[in-house]
């Protein structure tokens, strides 16, 4: 008997990274929604799907769907808030979306904010003069900035991280660096240098050539856990993106007894305790 309970985890697993949304006139998709997602992907889906697999709380991020209206993610907040954590998104082109961010989090439970520069010329506004005051304003509030960003945008970055470095920053999906180009890789391990920058493990199988459990990526996960270390890196589903590709308890597999090379301890921290390092829950 005591064998089998010191093989149960002495921790909560927590997904660092989903979205939700609802076909509902409540909440109408943004105008710049072409094509809107033709099924629902709700909290409760969420739920049934982590009582499945055991999960015990999960960090919802703000879709794109519904650009800066965060008012479906805000209701699922307030119904579910011991469940839940919610990163925002604001309109990084809106001279005030500081003060946007500062509602979202004092009024709404907000935890955060995303940011999503494209690699392109779309997305030069990373380097422009509304980044600072916003970034200032996330570091005040003492809620992390998460990055969807591609590896290209990783300097752009690294200015703004250089500038504030009492602000916790986690970089999204492995910043979608292709595999076998160690070059571009380097661009996101250089920011190991920074202690409050975080790195999730996902995106696993949108890098690979290959079937789950998509293993010509795991040497990029080796390498980021070689920079960054387990203290720093959260796994996350991206579910229901994930879909596409990968069913949710795929998504939890895959970290937890898929890459061989993560023992123990790691496991217990890039599936719970680094994503509760950066959005801790209630007990």
């Amino acid at each position: 008997m005591a064998s089998l309970a010191a093989a149960v985890p002495r921790y909560r697993i927590v997904d660092s990274h989903v979205h939700v949304w609802k076909k509902d006139p409540r909440y109408p998709w943004a105008k710049e929604t072409a094509k809107p997602p033709e099924e629902d992907a709700s909290a409760e889906m969420l739920l049934d799907l982590m009582k499945q697999h055991g999960v015990e709380r999960t960090v919802i991020i703000q879709v794109i769907h519904y650009r800066w209206d965060n008012s479906y993610l805000a209701d699922v907040l307030k119904q579910y808030p011991k469940l839940f954590h919610g990163v925002a998104r604001v309109n990084p082109e809106d001279p005030a979306a500081p003060d946007h961010l500062s509602k979202l989090v004092e009024q709404q439970r907000f935890r955060g904010v995303r940011l999503s520069p494209a690699g392109n010329a779309a997305g030069d506004w990373i380097n422009g003069p509304l980044m600072a005051p916003l970034w200032k304003r996330c570091q005040q509030l003492k809620v992390p900035m998460t990055l969807l960003a591609p590896v290209s945008r990783m300097p752009d970055a690294a200015r703004l991280i250089e500038a504030h470095p009492g602000l916790t920053v986690v970089i999204d999906h492995m910043a979608d660096s292709p595999i076998g180009k160690p070059g571009e890789l380097a661009k996101l391990t250089a920011l190991a240098r920074y202690p409050k920058v975080f790195v999730k493990i996902s995106h696993t199988w949108s890098l690979s050539r290959q079937s789950y459990p998509w293993a010509d990526t795991h040497d990029q996960v080796k390498q980021l856990h070689a920079a960054f270390g387990p203290r720093r890196l959260m796994w996350g589903t991206d579910w229901p993106v994930s879909l596409r590709h990968a069913t949710y308890g795929q998504a939890l597999t895959l970290v937890r007894d898929e890459m061989k090379f993560l023992n123990d301890d790691d496991k217990s921290w890039m599936l719970s305790k680094t994503v509760e390092r950066v959005w801790p829950f209630p007990k």
